[in-house]
C-alpha cells in the first residue's frame, strides 16, 4: 500500500494507492459511515463493474450501501443530472456530516464533488477513482464541476474531498480506449516538469497500457504525489503554479467543444492532442527544440493517443477553435494564459500569446498533416 498525504492544513486529506482495496473497502471507509450507512453515488457501467465488490465489502462490516445510479457518459455532467442527484441526495436524508463516495471516472467524481459542496452548504465526500485518467488526475486536488453549453467544466467550486482510495485492479475491466485516455494525463507529468519520467513512459508506458501491475502502481503514485506537491503549494491556482497541470487542456478543450464533449473525443484523448499541438506551438515559436515536440507526438503516437486535429475527429478550422477558447475559465481581462514549453520538462505559463497566431497555427498544422 502507498499512502500520499494532500498537505492543505485543516482540509488535509490521505490518497492510498492499494491493489484490491475495492475488496477490503470496509477497513478503509467503515470510519465515515455515520449511522451504519454510506451513500454511493456511481453510473450504470461502474455499477456492474465495481460496484458488488464495494457493497460486499462494507456490508460485511454491518455498513449499509444506497446506491445513486447515473447514466454513463460526459453529458451526465449536466444541470439536469446535478439537479437529480441533490434531490435524490437530499430524499436520502443527508447531512451536513455525512460523507458520499464518488465511485467512478472523472465525470461521476467531478458531479459528486460538486454536488457535495452546496448541498445544506456543504457535506463530505470521498473519492473512489475507477478510471486511469480520475486516479492519476481528477479525484486528487478539490476541483469539481459541470459542464455548460459555452463551455466545460464552467460551473463548479474548489472543494476537497476528505479522502482518495484507489485500487489499480479497478482498471482491469476498463476498454483499452479508456486506460489510454488516462494515461495522457500520466504523460502529462513528465512534461511539465519531470523530464525522467517522461522518459519512463516512453520506455515502460506501454507495459502500464497492457496491465502490468507493477507499472501502472509506479505510475499512479508518481502522478499524484506530483499533483499532491502542485495542489499543496497552490490550491486555487492563485501563484500560477497549480495552471501548470493544465498543460494540453486549453486545446485540448476546445477540441472537445468542437466534437460536442461526445464519445468520438474522450477527455484525455483530447488532452493529449493538446500537449502534442502545444509543443508544436512552441516549436512554432522558437521556444522548444522541434526534436523535443516530435518526440512528444510521436510518444502518444506510438500509444495509439490522438496527437492533431485528424486524428482527435475535429474538422474545424483554427478560427472556429480560438471562438471555443474564448470560453475558457482561465480568460482574465480579455487574456487566455497558455500553457507552452521550452523542452520536455520545462512547461511554462504564457500570457502573450496571440490568438490569431493560434488559428493560423492550428490551420498551418492541419495542412502539415494532410
Amino acid at each position: 500500500m502507498a499512502l500520499v498525504r494532500v498537505a492543505l492544513g485543516a482540509r488535509s486529506y490521505d490518497i492510498i494507492i492499494e491493489e484490491g482495496s475495492l475488496d477490503r473497502a470496509d477497513a478503509h471507509l467503515a470510519g465515515y459511515a455515520r449511522k451504519g450507512r454510506l451513500v454511493v453515488v456511481t453510473d450504470a457501467n461502474v455499477a456492474k463493474a465495481q460496484l458488488p465488490r464495494l457493497t460486499a465489502s462494507l456490508n460485511r462490516a454491518g455498513i449499509a450501501v444506497a446506491p445513486i445510479i447515473l447514466p454513463a457518459g460526459e453529458q451526465t455532467k449536466s444541470w439536469r443530472h446535478l439537479e437529480q442527484l441533490l434531490d435524490q441526495l437530499l430524499a436520502l436524508e443527508i447531512e451536513r456530516g455525512d460523507h458520499v463516495v464518488a465511485l467512478g471516472g472523472g465525470v461521476i467524481g467531478d458531479l459528486v464533488g460538486f454536488a457535495a459542496s452546496i448541498l445544506k452548504r456543504g457535506c463530505h465526500f470521498i473519492q473512489v477513482p475507477t478510471t486511469l485518467l480520475a486516479q492519476v488526475d481528477s479525484s486528487v486536488g478539490g476541483k469539481t464541476a459541470i459542464n455548460a453549453k459555452a463551455g466545460k467544466n464552467l460551473i463548479g467550486s474548489f472543494y476537497q474531498p476528505g479522502l482518495v482510495l484507489i485500487d489499480p485492479s479497478t482498471l482491469d475491466s476498463l476498454p483499452p480506449r479508456e486506460t489510454r485516455a488516462g494515461y495522457a494525463e500520466v504523460v502529462k507529468y513528465g512534461l511539465i516538469d519531470d523530464p525522467d519520467f517522461f522518459a519512463w513512459c516512453e520506455t515502460d508506458g506501454q507495459r502500464l497500457l497492457d496491465g502490468d501491475g507493477d507499472a501502472r502502481e509506479y505510475a499512479i503514485e508518481r502522478s499524484v504525489q506530483a499533483k499532491a506537491a502542485i495542489v499543496a503549494d497552490d490550491e486555487r491556482e492563485t501563484s500560477g503554479r497549480r495552471a501548470l497541470l493544465n498543460l494540453g487542456h486549453t486545446f485540448g478543450h476546445a477540441l472537445e467543444a468542437d466534437t460536442g464533449f461526445s464519445d468520438l473525443l474522450l477527455h484525455g484523448e483530447g488532452v493529449a492532442a493538446g500537449m502534442a499541438l502545444a509543443f508544436r506551438y512552441s516549436a512554432r515559436l522558437g521556444l522548444c527544440p522541434a526534436a523535443e515536440a516530435e518526440r512528444v507526438t510521436e510518444h502518444l503516437k506510438k500509444v495509439g493517443l490522438p496527437h492533431d486535429l485528424a486524428s482527435a475527429h475535429v474538422k474545424a478550422d483554427g478560427a472556429a477553435l480560438i471562438a471555443h477558447m474564448l470560453h475558457d475559465k482561465k480568460m482574465a481581462a480579455g487574456t487566455l494564459p497558455f500553457l507552452l514549453a521550452r523542452g520536455i520538462g520545462r512547461t511554462f505559463l504564457s500570457k502573450d500569446v496571440v490568438l490569431d497566431d493560434v488559428a493560423a497555427f492550428l490551420d498551418e498544422d492541419r495542412a502539415a498533416a494532410t
